[in-house]
């Protein structure tokens, strides 16, 4: 299949934080990666796809770096003011795809801003194989390693069974109007919300894992941003 054969989608990236434990002088999306921001990196992943209808910027209200950025001026990158939480930020990246026309049943792909390393074929396999599903469902990656449940005394409570343990990863896919109300309803009910997929499953739901790629890694800390320069280095 092409990439034609995938269903239209909308993009949501959250982007108003700051990474503080980069220990950086700015918010790590704007660190430099092969000569370019992560920011421009993740936006690639999208930016060229047949299928996408439009994507939503959520930034800082005084963020400072992306203005300077040739993305800025990219037509097809919409800017909303982010909130406190990723939540907050998502929310308000759905408000702005409405006044661009997002429809209920409209696909909406959530993706984090320090992600910059998302293959094409994982982004159509997920679009793919979630186009007729009538939850929606997330890239995800089996646990690899030994897992241990830990005790309040900071020892070993059990050995976790590892085959029932997947690590949650983006971009995130549901419908706009389920992912709306859902989100919406569980801030209202102060509910803690750590991803997209956790606020469908609040809402009673069961989103469906895709796996994908390990090296799908979110930038947290220096060593993941040395990791991922080494690897480009060496694949160019």
């Amino acid at each position: 299949m092409s990439q034609h054969d995938t269903p239209p989608f909308w993009v949501v990236i959250p982007a108003a934080g700051i990474g503080s434990r980069m220990r950086a002088d700015r918010p790590k999306q704007y660190l430099q990666l092969a000569g370019r921001t992560i920011l421009e990196h993740t936006l690639d992943c999208f930016l060229d796809h047949p299928q996408l209808k439009g994507l939503v910027l959520c930034l800082a209200a005084d963020d400072p770096f992306w203005p300077a950025l040739p993305a800025a001026s990219d037509a097809r990158v919409q800017r909303a003011d982010g909130g406190a939480e990723r939540a907050d930020s998502v929310l308000a990246g759905l408000l702005r795809l409405l006044e661009l026309g997002a429809q209920p049943d409209d696909w909406v792909l959530v993706h984090d801003a320090a992600r910059p390393n998302l293959a094409t074929e994982d982004l159509d396999k997920l679009l793919l194989e979630l186009a007729l599903d009538p939850v929606g469902g997330l890239l995800a990656v089996p646990a690899r390693d030994t897992l241990k449940r830990v005790g309040a005394d900071g020892r070993v409570a059990e050995t976790v069974d590892r085959s029932l343990i997947w690590q949650a990863y983006t971009p995130q896919m549901f419908r706009f109007a389920a992912l709306h109300h859902a989100l919406a309803d569980a801030l209202v009910a102060g509910v803690a919300i750590t991803d997209e997929a956790s606020a469908l499953e609040w809402a009673g739901q069961a989103p469906k894992l895709v796996e994908g790629r390990a090296d799908n890694l979110k930038i947290t800390r220096p060593e993941d941003l040395e990791w991922l320069r080494q690897r480009w280095a060496n694949k160019h």
